[in-house]
């Protein structure tokens, strides 16, 4: 299972299916197409200054490793690992372009592949259901004993039993 975050166009309400039509899907965990094109691959997602900022990484770490005279195999080693760190970074550089261009992450659902989030996101999005997150707001009036309260944790997220 996947979790895939929900960023609707600036203004939709939920429960209006015109908010669907302009939504954007984004998948969390390493994305292999990112690994292999790089700054293509944020271009191709109309991503342009995180593209430009991965295009400027790349070009400085190749002019770096020229300037400090590393062997071919270094410099095919680093720039793999530049590689790595890119396909798992390309997901969170997506959601804060988004949030960044007033569209935030509004739903996290979690399916098998893109056709079944696509399909849980509509129908959650068309019942109108509360999508969002829960803010500390949701918690006001909530008293817990000093016992229960850790440091780290968040022992409010699932619910009391």
């Amino acid at each position: 299972m996947r979790t895939y975050t929900l960023h609707p166009a600036r203004g939709a309400l939920a429960g209006e299916a015109h908010g669907l039509e302009r939504a954007h899907l984004v998948p969390d965990g390493f994305s292999w197409p990112a690994f292999a094109f790089g700054p293509l691959w944020f271009f191709f997602h109309r991503l342009w200054l995180a593209g430009l900022g991965v295009l400027a990484l790349l070009v400085l770490v190749a002019f770096g490793g020229r300037f400090l005279g590393l062997t071919p195999i270094a410099g095919s080693v680093i720039t793999l690992l530049i590689s790595i760190l890119i396909g798992l970074e390309a997901s969170s550089l997506r959601r804060w372009t988004y949030a960044r261009a007033g569209r935030p992450v509004r739903d996290a659902i979690t399916a098998a592949n893109a056709e079944e989030a696509e399909m849980k996101a509509a129908a959650r999005w068309l019942a109108g259901a509360s999508v969002g997150r829960a803010g500390p707001a949701s918690q006001v009036g909530v008293s817990v004993p000093p016992g229960d309260l850790a440091i780290g944790m968040f022992p409010f997220s699932e619910g009391r039993q």
